[in-house]
């Protein structure tokens, strides 16, 4: 069961400071990404701030004592998103990140997905055109607070006509797969290079 004092409540851009945070320190397939990346900022500016800032009713966070601990992101329509961030992110962190000359780290593949948003659509996952992103302390895993996030989202989400909605989740993370599964998810499909795993769940 949730312990006492922590609840789910609605984003607030007071709280981005701490979400960044939150993010790095679950980024790399669960565990700590401090300083796996040149910047720091890499993992929040393209997996954390676009969507508070494209769709901040889409965003819950985990509060404890005041804090925030954890947090759910997410939005309505890939599609939608996809031509936003073409538009108007790519264009906001274009000084901040070069684009890559010589693919092959996972950080130039990151950055080189940031200028490919594209990459995002695929047609498996018509049918599940929400996506989201969730990240909790470890502190607070296990406790059935990932569950009470996701059902804010899924609330949040078909009330802006979602039919489905789909994760991306690392083939290391194993933990995270084992976690949406039991939520319902199912797998769809796998990236090329077998890094990644998409699982959908049908919201209606």
């Amino acid at each position: 069961m949730p312990a006492p004092r922590a609840r789910v409540r609605g984003y607030r851009p007071q709280d981005l400071p701490a979400l960044r945070r939150i993010c790095v320190l679950t980024g790399d397939a669960g565990e700590d990404a401090t300083g796996l990346f040149g910047t720091d900022d890499l993992l929040p500016d393209l997996f954390l701030v676009p969507y508070v800032e494209y769709a901040p009713e889409c965003g819950f966070v985990l509060d404890s004592a005041g804090e925030p601990v954890g947090y759910v992101v997410g939005v309505p329509d890939t599609g939608e998103f996809v031509t936003w961030y073409r538009a108007t992110w790519i264009p906001r962190l274009e000084s901040k990140y070069q684009r890559p000359t010589d693919p092959g780290t996972l950080e130039a593949d990151l950055i080189a997905g940031h200028y490919a948003p594209e990459r995002m659509l695929r047609p498996e996952l018509a049918d599940f055109p929400a996506h989201l992103h969730i990240d909790i302390l470890p502190d607070h895993q296990g406790r059935g607070w990932g569950r009470a996030l996701m059902s804010a989202e899924f609330d949040a989400l078909r009330e802006r006509g979602a039919s489905g909605v789909h994760v991306a989740v690392s083939t290391r993370n194993v933990r995270a797969q084992g976690f949406y599964e039991k939520l319902g998810f199912r797998r769809i499909s796998e990236s090329e290079n077998g890094a990644v795993v998409y699982l959908g769940y049908a919201l209606r």
